[in-house]
């Protein structure tokens, strides 16, 4: 019985189809997911191209790349023809990928709105699979002076430790905080919980005369600000 077409080892395919050729004579953004992934593993296995093999990969993470970067190297050599060296490469591509989202939140230094506080965090925060509550510890022209992981929790929920978050701010010579924590899942609701730690630090803060200018609950594509939305 005659194979497939696309069956066929990439090796077969004419260079303006090969994933490689095609990003070197048409440029990058040519390219689909599935052909980028492709370059990265090199290869398919006996039954699919490389890629086939990557179309198969993301249509399992609904061909998003967040999620796909979410995959441990257990999972993704779950994958037929995907090895631990081609799990690694594709791990690694991922990581570099969001490290770079992370170097432009970098130039941030002064918060002006909400927004920037979620650029700023975003790459930190959004793709976690568990909690983890931080704070941005401001001065009077609203530059950040430190930005600090507060604790790390389960996938529910942390701890705050006002005393800390205060003992920290005072160090540093804070005159106003801003506090954020993720939803690993993309829940963009406050809780109780959530309502009633930031009425707290907000009431120990003020006895010092530092402000609680807003809380931010993140997630991977999205933000609720406490300020935004009237609740400071």
């Amino acid at each position: 019985m005659q194979k497939k077409l696309g069956s066929f080892s990439i090796k077969y395919w004419s260079d303006d189809d090969k994933p490689r050729e095609k990003l070197v004579q048409k440029g990058k953004a040519i390219l689909s997911d599935a052909e980028l992934v492709a370059i990265l593993i090199g290869s398919g296995s006996r039954d699919e191209s490389a890629v086939e093999l990557s179309k198969r990969i993301l249509a399992s993470v609904n061909n998003n790349l967040n999620e796909l970067g979410k995959l441990s190297i257990k999972q993704l050599t779950q994958f037929k023809g995907i090895g631990e060296a081609k799990a690694v490469s594709i791990a690694a591509a991922l990581e570099l990928g969001r490290r770079r989202i992370g170097e432009d939140s970098k130039k941030i230094t002064k918060i002006t709105s909400s927004k920037n506080c979620y650029d700023l965090l975003q790459p930190i925060l959004g793709e976690l699979p568990h909690e983890e509550f931080w704070i941005l510890y401001l001065n009077n022209a609203n530059t950040v002076l430190r930005k600090n992981q507060l604790s790390k929790g389960g996938i529910t929920g942390t701890l705050v430790d006002v005393r800390l978050v205060l003992k920290q701010a005072l160090e540093y010579g804070a005159v106003a905080l801003i506090l954020a924590h993720n939803h690993p899942s993309g829940t963009l609701r406050a809780s109780e919980a959530d309502k009633k730690i930031t009425q707290k630090l907000k009431a120990a803060a003020a006895a010092l005369d530092i402000k609680v200018l807003d809380h931010l609950i993140i997630t991977q594509k999205d933000y609720f600000s406490f300020a935004d939305e009237g609740f400071m």
